[in-house]
């Protein structure tokens, strides 16, 4: 019996298996576990190949603005308990991804803030006063965003995720190769404002960065009750965005991770979204209970998980990190420190009149009715004054 060719593909099951098509998702999924290039103790884990590990200077500097970035979060929240603040949501616990985020880029590129990137502001050289003067109670945000290239503290979530995607729209759009990096909470991703940022950003191509730090809570909310997405992380394949998940506890690989995603912005490949899975070790705000949502036991646990602790271990093993140097960055800090204390501690003039200014381009009557009447009890408290 003569067996046909035709018989045999009939015969073979593997013939009658259907080639399966490639994923069109696969290049935009992040990996299946956070990448992550130091163990929590602090021991060097092998690198990807996407991801090589960042220059010894690279991360010394990272150490040492993480250092600084930590004592100034402390500071801060002290001030609010003397009255000096109105309120400071910390970042202590993300310092890798408040400080490695600025040192993945440029000083020419663009930040877009949350409220909680106080530290992240200061990492990139803004004056700590300028940048606590919003959260004093000020009108304003104490900077020059132009200048510090650098957007106000954005408290409304997610409303920065479209202004990061129009300024570095505008910017690609004129030649220009800057990139926009925006800080945005787990709980900012539930808005409909990311959900437009990203959108577009995808569309047009737009250099952004869309980094979400997910300290698991939004506010009081845990993850469990915003998204069943296996991560974050895996939000941007439904807009055709890469992304990427990363240990964010871990400075170095938080760096390279970064590093890898801005280039891809600045390279005219368009938005990347990067994920970190770390901890809020305070409350959400000065204003918050967190034992009401958390319990001690989850706090301890990624305590054990400090990314400074982290680094500076691996730092002291690779030769790059002594008691020396230890000793002195904590006295840079401590002075840093101590000059903010002494700069916040001094009445700042406030001008009365000012509450008109920038209301209304044109002054309606009756807000020029009421600040006439400012206007004449302040004269008649000076005339006052000046018969004693």
């Amino acid at each position: 019996m003569t067996t046909t060719p035709e018989a045999v593909r009939r015969a073979s099951p593997r013939s009658r298996r259907k080639a399966t098509p490639p994923d069109p998702a696969t290049p935009l999924l992040p990996s299946a576990a956070p990448v992550r290039l130091l163990d929590p103790t602090g021991t060097p884990l092998p690198a990807p190949a996407d991801y090589p590990e960042p220059p010894v200077a690279a991360l010394v500097e990272l150490h040492r603005r993480m250092v600084v970035g930590r004592r100034f979060d402390s500071q801060a929240t002290a001030l609010t308990k003397q009255g000096r603040l109105a309120v400071y949501p910390s970042s202590r616990g993300q310092e890798a991804c408040q400080v490695g985020a600025v040192l993945a880029l440029r000083d020419t590129d663009w930040v877009f803030p949350t409220y909680r990137e106080s530290m992240a502001l200061v990492s990139r050289g803004i004056d700590p006063v300028e940048v606590l003067t919003l959260l004093r109670g000020d009108w304003h945000c104490g900077y020059d965003p132009a200048a510090r290239r650098t957007a106000p503290q954005c408290t409304p979530l997610a409303t920065q995720c479209v202004h990061a995607a129009g300024l570095a729209y505008g910017e690609a759009y004129q030649g220009r190769d800057t990139v926009a990096l925006a800080f945005v909470g787990d709980g900012a991703t539930s808005e409909g404002d990311f959900h437009e940022g990203v959108n577009f950003a995808a569309v047009f191509k737009a250099p952004v960065v869309y980094f979400v730090q997910n300290n698991k809570y939004a506010i009081s909310v845990p993850l469990s009750r915003q998204t069943a997405a296996p991560s974050l992380a895996y939000k941007g394949v439904g807009y055709g965005v890469p992304s990427e998940q990363v240990d964010g506890n871990d400075p170095v690989a938080v760096l390279a991770v970064l590093t890898r995603a801005v280039a891809h912005a600045r390279a005219g490949k368009g938005p990347f979204l990067v994920e970190a899975h770390t901890y809020r070790m305070e409350p959400h705000t000065n204003a918050d209970d967190a034992t009401r949502y958390r319990d001690g036991a989850e706090v301890d646990a990624w305590r054990d998980r400090d990314p400074l602790a982290r680094l500076e271990t691996y730092l002291r093993a690779r030769g790059a990190l002594d008691d020396a140097g230890v000793a002195a960055l904590a006295d840079e800090a401590e002075a840093y420190a101590a000059d903010l204390r002494t700069r916040m501690n001094t009445q700042p003039t406030v001008d009365p009149m000012s509450l008109f200014e920038h209301v209304y381009a044109e002054p309606t009557p009756q807000l020029v009715e009421q600040r006439e009447q400012v206007r004449a009890e302040l004269a008649a408290a000076q005339d006052e004054e000046g018969e004693r």
